[in-house]
């Protein structure tokens, strides 16, 4: 048998840190804007509109309205753009593709443990580590100055993440990879990572309790009313509608196709349960105008699954990366989300529909529970700035080499620094593309659910 030679963790720590001669970690701090003079902010998103289901473009558009944070969360294609011409270090990973801090959350395993964990895989992709990291870190800065904090608040708590990630990634560097593909963040680790702060704790005590009640009998009592002795599912127009198209042999042919995507015991589990009706659901802000429907199946009339059919378009990333097109686009993201969650749902799988359309499948809710933006204090923000980024090290680590990136990362904060600098003049550059966004809805280029008085008013 020939000889096989394993590098050592500290060969591939070696290799990384060597990678800083070509692309030093203050190099990071660089905003480069996408491609110069093209650069057309409107354009971008009308080319990212593009498929989408022209009737509901509006409501997107009304949602990226909001704040310039909303317009940030709506508009991933604007940055991917932008990345593309940034200093890269030369690692990839399985990159979440649109890592902003309202993407992570709790939910719960197989198990019913609860977890803290990225939950948005919509855009995942090969791609370099730090492009994660930028998004993530720019988003806090957008963010907190969304909430009025001062722009030193805001920095810190941006760099507070990326100190974060790197600190973890350092810790992993020495650990098996066994070790870090079961590794995952509790909520017990949450409470740790607060520490003794009552208040904080007590924040963290009372989402875990509201996770608990987002159940499927909680949405089944929420969306549905009885109809012939079986619940259906109630229109709620513009955000919760039928279609005449998604009929019975519809369904049957989508979910015959996705149940062969499934492992087998999930099969027979999925077997147990009937499709019974289907509605179209607007969700998020960067999903809206794509077709994403919820799925009301039932094993006996009070014992029921709502299934989640999101439709799957090319990631954001996939023409910077240069990489070849997937043969399915619900497989691409299916297959990021196993490689970069801790612990993923059981029914998770992917589905084409009648039209040629990719999509992926997963449970409408399950004990799911996000930020409360809106409520958190600068201190508040930190701590959740420390736990998403031990949550992107962790994913970063399972679906890539946390000695190599931690080798690069290095142990003092020259790259912490660095993207606090980029975040800060990035954050500087969506409130510039925020208010081209505005201009463009103000002259009629594009359009909006928002009667411009609502906007004015927004604008005050």
């Amino acid at each position: 048998m020939a000889k096989t030679r394993i590098r050592t963790r500290e060969e591939r720590q070696q290799a990384g840190k060597a990678l800083r001669e070509k692309c030093p970690r203050l190099s990071h701090g660089k905003v480069v804007l996408g491609h110069g003079e093209k650069r057309d902010v409107v354009g971008l998103i009308k080319a990212s509109n593009e498929g989408r289901l022209e009737n509901l473009i509006p409501i997107r558009h009304g949602r990226m309205l909001q704040s310039p944070f909303a317009f940030f969360r709506g508009s991933a294609a604007i940055q991917a753009y932008d990345l593309d011409k940034t200093p890269a270090s030369g690692i990839d990973v399985q990159a979440c593709g649109d890592c902003h801090l309202m993407n992570f959350g709790g939910f719960a395993t197989p198990e019913r443990t609860l977890v803290f964990d990225i939950n948005d895989f919509d855009e995942t992709l090969l791609a370099p580590f730090e492009w994660d990291v930028k998004r993530l870190a720019a988003s806090f800065v957008v963010a907190a100055r969304w909430r009025g904090f001062r722009p030193a608040q805001a920095r810190e708590i941006a760099v507070q993440a990326v100190s974060s990630y790197r600190e973890s990634m350092r810790s992993r560097a020495g650990t098996g990879v066994l070790e870090g593909w079961y590794s995952r963040i509790t909520f017990d680790d949450v409470l740790e990572l607060v520490g003794k702060n009552a208040a904080l704790i007590g924040r963290v005590k009372r989402r875990v309790a509201e996770a608990r009640e987002q159940t499927h009998e909680h949405v089944l009592h929420k969306i549905t009313a009885p109809s012939r002795g079986l619940p259906r599912i109630v229109d709620q127009p513009p955000l919760l509608f039928h279609q005449e198209d998604v009929n019975e042999r519809v369904l049957a042919a989508f979910f015959k196709r996705y149940r062969a995507t499934l492992p087998e015991e999930r099969r027979v589990l999925f077997d147990r349960f009937k499709s019974i009706d289907a509605a179209m659901k607007v969700v998020g802000v960067g999903s809206v105008g794509t077709r994403c429907y919820v799925v009301l199946l039932l094993a006996a009339p009070d014992d029921a699954l709502f299934l989640q059919v999101k439709e799957a378009r090319r990631s954001v990333l996939e023409q910077f990366t240069h990489r070849s097109a997937v043969a399915h686009n619900g497989q691409r993201v299916v297959v990021g989300q196993r490689l970069m969650q801790s612990a993923s749902d059981i029914f998770l799988g992917w589905s084409r529909g009648p039209r040629g359309r990719d999509f992926y499948v997963r449970q409408l809710r399950d004990m799911k529970v996000s930020a409360d933006l809106e409520g958190q204090t600068p201190q508040v923000m930190r701590a959740y700035a420390r736990l998403c980024g031990l949550a992107l090290a962790r994913a970063h680590d399972k679906a890539g080499d946390a000695a190599m990136i931690a080798g690069y990362l290095g142990g003092i904060d020259h790259f912490d620094q660095a993207i606090g600098d980029y975040a800060v003049a990035y954050a500087d550059q969506v409130e510039r593309d925020y208010a081209t966004f505005v201009a463009a809805v103000r002259n009629g280029r594009l359009k909006s659910d928002l009667s411009m008085s609502r906007l004015e008013t927004l604008l005050r």
